[in-house]
């Protein structure tokens, strides 16, 4: 199905000769700054699309509430359940976003580009003066939030992109998309066995490197949230409640790797992760969702959320 001449997810195909899940690449990738050919750096222009579901969104939103940015970018928030259809603003009043006035996210990227055939995605950012999509970099959408705006940052935002520590932030983001964050859902879209396992294998042998790395230091640089934190708990948080059952990535549960799981809950209580964190949102997603096997839809009744609020003792 298409809308304009935007092809819906279920006719795009992101699978190799041999099985492997490739993600598509960004479309929309003009940077944010001040030299020409950049997006200007502007408080109320934009408008970030996300839903609660996506990790590539919620880190996102995790960055924009940590620096305080609540008031420069403003947000809309798409349902859970993508549709074939695409993201759906069933969550606003008429089931329509109440500036861009879209009720399915294609409609802007047609009106933005109309011979653009890959899938609209969230993270999205829309430049409301012209009602058109200019970026959806979500790979490098937080350097942007944490760099080139921090003009607008609260007073006590924290640095989570510090200078000194760009280029290994930068190395381990890399690690962390290609072997975690990309990892499970190669895992979970394999079409063939020697691809789901090569997957499989991926993601459990960076999260026994990373379960060394986090048993003497409390974030993945020290004792300061960085850039790279983020990253790492939007997939962790998804793990136990989706990844694991719903991707077929079952040697271990997150509450299987004690430091782990005591980074994530520490992360979670604090507030720009945890009150962004919706379990049910997420389980609805990957389970009800258009690229969900689920005939009957039905959605499984745990695990246990309320542990997120344990003692971490870190």
């Amino acid at each position: 199905m298409t809308i304009g001449k935007i092809v819906t997810s279920e006719k795009v195909k992101e699978i190799d000769k041999n099985g492997k899940f490739v993600r598509q690449h960004n479309h929309f990738t003009a940077p944010f700054g001040d030299q020409a050919g950049m997006l200007p750096v502007e408080a109320g222009r934009y408008r970030l699309l996300w839903a609660a579901v996506c990790p590539w969104a919620h880190r996102s939103i995790i960055a924009i509430k940590l620096l305080g940015l609540e008031n420069v970018i403003s947000i809309g928030k798409a349902s859970p359940v993508r549709t074939k259809q695409g993201w759906e603003f069933s969550l606003d009043p008429n089931g329509v976003d109440p500036v861009l006035g879209i009720r399915y996210l294609p409609e802007i990227y047609a009106k933005t580009d109309p011979d653009y055939s890959g899938r609209a995605t969230v993270p999205t950012v829309v430049d409301v003066k012209t009602g058109k999509v200019v970026n959806n970099d979500y790979f490098n959408l937080t350097y942007y939030w944490e760099t080139v705006f921090k003009p607008f940052h609260k007073a006590d935002a924290p640095d989570l992109y510090p200078e000194h520590l760009r280029a290994d932030i930068e190395e381990l983001n890399q690690t962390l998309f290609h072997e975690l964050n990309n990892g499970v859902y190669k895992a979970g879209f394999a079409q063939s066995q020697q691809a789901y396992e090569d997957a499989y294998n991926l993601v459990f042998n960076r999260l026994d490197e990373l379960e060394k790395r986090l048993s003497h230091s409390r974030y993945l640089f020290g004792d300061h949230i960085t850039d790279s934190d983020i990253r790492l708990y939007v997939t962790l948080a998804r793990f136990d409640v989706a990844y694991y059952s719903v991707f077929n990535t079952n040697r271990n549960r997150l509450v299987d790797f004690p430091h782990l799981w005591a980074y994530s809950r520490r992360l979670y209580q604090i507030p720009a992760f945890g009150s962004t964190t919706d379990f049910q949102a997420i389980k609805q997603g990957y389970y009800l969702g258009d690229h969900a096997k689920n005939p009957y839809d039905i959605l499984p009744l745990g695990p246990d959320v309320s542990i997120w609020y344990t003692s971490n003792n870190r």
